[in-house]
């Protein structure tokens, strides 16, 4: 009796293990899926053509498989229209509120990470198996390189720190530029702030003056809150699947701190606040629903004021008297970067770059690989005569913050980080 047989090598092996590789990458626990909403099916996203996932998460996640020419998806946005009413009687025709519309363009570019899988010797040698094993290694690092290229578009900065953990490298290497696909920008002014003593300053200038006392403290995000409240254009809070009072009692966003920054913060015994306090209130907020369940409660985070406060994987950090790009307020309504020198304090502290998010932070981007028809692919290749083993994984995407001009506490149109801001601070270095 004919069977069929699909060989390791073949066409529909590849698009099987690929598939496989794609669906293990939006599955691995990482912040980046923590922070997207629900996306839609493969078969949904083909059925419409284009789709994106929830819109009232940090991240916006657009899958484009309209076609495989072209390498830039438009991600489009409705301003908030004030409204005025029309009282009474009197005439309402042809005045109505104008609604104004941005769009931006980001690029897609294929990365590939190649693993040597080792020759017929090696793996004579060990009882591993070590194809399996380098696909094991793939799926670790496919999903890292896209939540650390969103975490530094998110920060505005790739920072110094570096490591086996690391897959991008620091923003000297040649390469750098290649592999975020889009320009990492800089925080506009009026979303980066800087710790000084009890305060949070606007803007990154206050970082040539920074101090070994300008630790983040709970008092801060009470400063935050209080910030958030006062926008002009407010930042549109986060709505968590299962969330039955969203509306009514709205999580401002999720305060992603450097691990240093949280120690500081769980010892802070500052008169007035208890952080056991903050830790109930985020059983408290979890209990709501389906809550409990999605894991920006999971662990240990502090709620506060409507703000979540989680530890961040991968720290963007920076070292004193180094150059750091940021805006200042001359150029607030252009955007145009410029140096700041951070203040040159003790070796023994850093800057730690903190990222408050609320919903539409940034997009992120997949495109289909003709290989797979998915975003990611599995290529496997033979070199020395067949007796060496190598395979790589393939991800066609991009990711920037979502940037548009919006109104200014004076009307005044400013480019605006729609759904992040960044707050620096310092930390004590632990060797």
């Amino acid at each position: 009796m004919s069977t069929t047989n699909i060989g390791k090598n073949s066409p529909q092996a590849n698009k099987i293990v690929s598939a496989a590789l794609f669906a293990q990458a939006v599955k691995e626990p990482s912040p980046l899926n923590n922070l997207i909403g629900n996306a839609p099916t493969q078969s949904m996203a083909e059925g419409i053509l284009r789709q994106q996932s929830s819109e009232h998460m940090p991240i916006v996640q657009v899958l484009d498989l309209t076609s495989t020419a072209g390498d830039k998806v438009s991600v489009d946005a409705i301003g908030v229209v004030k409204g005025r009413p029309i009282m009474g009687d009197r005439n309402a025709e042809g005045k109505g509120s104008k609604m104004d519309f941005a769009s931006q363009e980001i690029a897609l570019d294929m990365a590939t990470v190649p693993i040597d899988a080792g020759g017929k010797m090696s793996q004579k040698r060990t009882y591993h198996d070590l194809l399996s094993l380098a696909l094991a290694q793939l799926k670790g690092i496919m999903p890292r390189l896209a939540w650390q290229r969103c975490l530094v578009h998110l920060a505005g900065a790739r920072g110094v720190q570096d490591g086996n953990d690391w897959v991008l490298p620091i923003d000297t290497d040649a390469d750098f530029l290649d592999m975020v696909v889009n320009t990492v920008k800089a925080p506009t002014y009026n979303r980066h702030y800087v710790v000084d003593s009890v305060d949070i300053i606007q803007g990154g200038a206050q970082l040539a003056s920074i101090d070994t006392a300008d630790k983040l403290l709970l008092a801060h995000i009470d400063r935050l809150a209080a910030l958030y409240d006062e926008l002009p254009t407010k930042m549109q809070p986060i709505r968590i699947p299962g969330d039955p009072v969203a509306m009514d009692d709205p999580i401002k966003g999720v305060l992603f701190v450097d691990p240093l920054v949280y120690d500081s913060l769980i010892t802070d015994n500052t008169a007035g606040y208890n952080i056991r306090e903050f830790q109930k209130n985020a059983l408290d907020r979890a209990s709501y629903g389906q809550l409990r369940m999605h894991p920006l409660f999971a662990g240990s985070p502090i709620f506060w004021n409507g703000i979540l406060v989680r530890k961040i994987s991968h720290a963007i950090r920076f070292n004193p008297n180094t150059a750091v790009k940021h805006i200042t307020s001359g150029n607030r309504l252009t955007a145009t970067e410029t140096n700041v020198t951070i203040a040159n304090f003790a070796s023994t502290h850093q800057v730690a770059r903190s990222l408050f998010l609320s919903a539409q932070g940034l997009a992120q981007v997949l495109g289909k690989n003709t290989t797979s028809g998915v975003p990611y692919s599995l290529l496997e290749n033979s070199y020395n005569f067949g007796r060496n083993k190598e395979v790589a994984g393939e991800m066609i995407g991009g990711e920037m913050k979502l940037r548009f001009d919006l109104p200014n506490e004076s009307g005044v149109n400013e480019p605006t980080d729609f759904g992040v801001m960044v707050i620096d601070s310092i930390v004590k270095k632990v060797t």
